[in-house]
């Protein structure tokens, strides 16, 4: 397993859409911003007709045998107000090992919580035998957080006890999964029978490697990586690296001040953009692979 790989990709996934060029709070695309992966407190999404959701769920078949152990990660931002804007603080939720057999005679539950704001959340985790060692598993991830004006909540309200940028990186030791992408002509059956609500499950790690999951509410495709070339998070696609820090180094002194003196995270792309030798746009002005 390489887990530190996939993490990777999972930060790119949980801050991508966080804040927005030109990093500043005041930009009217940060202060309505649009976030992937949320799940709001079920009342707010009554609320809103069914247009949000406080759920998602994985599907993904596995290979293996009643002794192949699961394990979930769950990682999150939890939003707070600071002044006008709403910050993220990253939040995780791990299961222990269960084996197949175990969440296949009796779902695996935890309830979690995540203060001051407000944040309660539950994680179950079940399977169903679909053939002979073959299993579907499946992971739900529903926020379960209360209102305090449930008379008629704003978004941004709504949004301090949501989960943000939702995605999960699920571990088989003693089993392989199958790609829901390019499931192999036996398991084509079985790859079709799985429901994802919210999410894009995946192959992550080393290429060929099948013990690990990234379920993403980002479309991904199987073994996603960061492009060696990237100098770091932007938050906003790493394809355009090149793009994004050229504007960086546009904006005006006054423009950097604010963003000096905002975000942390917007703070450090600054600053990191700043230092950039000449050397390194060189890199990314263009890349050439695999014709």
């Amino acid at each position: 397993m390489n887990i530190p790989a996939v993490e990777k990709i999972a930060d790119a996934v949980i801050y991508e859409g966080y804040m927005l060029y030109p990093y500043r709070a005041s930009a009217v695309k940060n202060r309505q911003r649009f976030n992937f992966g949320v799940l709001y407190p079920r009342e707010y999404c009554d609320l809103q007709g069914g247009s949000e959701s406080s759920e998602m769920r994985t599907d993904c078949p596995v290979m293996g045998t009643h002794f192949t152990t699961i394990k979930v990660k769950v990682r999150f931002l939890q939003l707070t107000a600071r002044g006008d804007w709403q910050e993220g603080q990253e939040r995780e939720v791990s299961s222990p090992s269960c084996t197949l057999e175990s969440i296949t005679a009796q779902p695996w539950r935890q309830w979690f919580a995540f203060y001051p704001a407000g944040i309660e959340g539950e994680l179950e985790i079940s399977a169903v035998q679909v053939e002979e060692n073959l299993y579907k598993v499946t992971v739900n991830i529903r926020n379960v957080a209360g209102l305090e004006d449930v008379n008629n909540p704003s978004r941004d309200q709504a949004l301090l006890r949501s989960m943000v940028s939702v995605h999960s990186i699920i571990q088989a030791a003693g089993g392989e999964f199958v790609s829901l992408l390019d499931p192999p002509e036996q398991w084509k059956g079985a790859a079709a029978g799985c429901q994802n609500a919210g999410t894009f499950p995946v192959l992550a790690g080393e290429e060929g490697q099948r013990d690990l999951l990234l379920s993403s509410p980002i479309i991904l495709y199987d073994y996603p990586q960061i492009a060696p070339e990237s100098p770091g998070d932007l938050f906003d696609g790493t394809e355009i690296d090149e793009i994004l820090a050229l504007r960086i180094l546009t904006l005006t002194d006054t423009e950097k001040q604010e963003v000096r003196s905002g975000d942390d995270r917007a703070r450090r792309i600054l600053e990191r953009t700043e230092m950039l030798p000449p050397e390194h746009f060189q890199k990314l002005h263009g890349v050439l692979r695999n014709l």
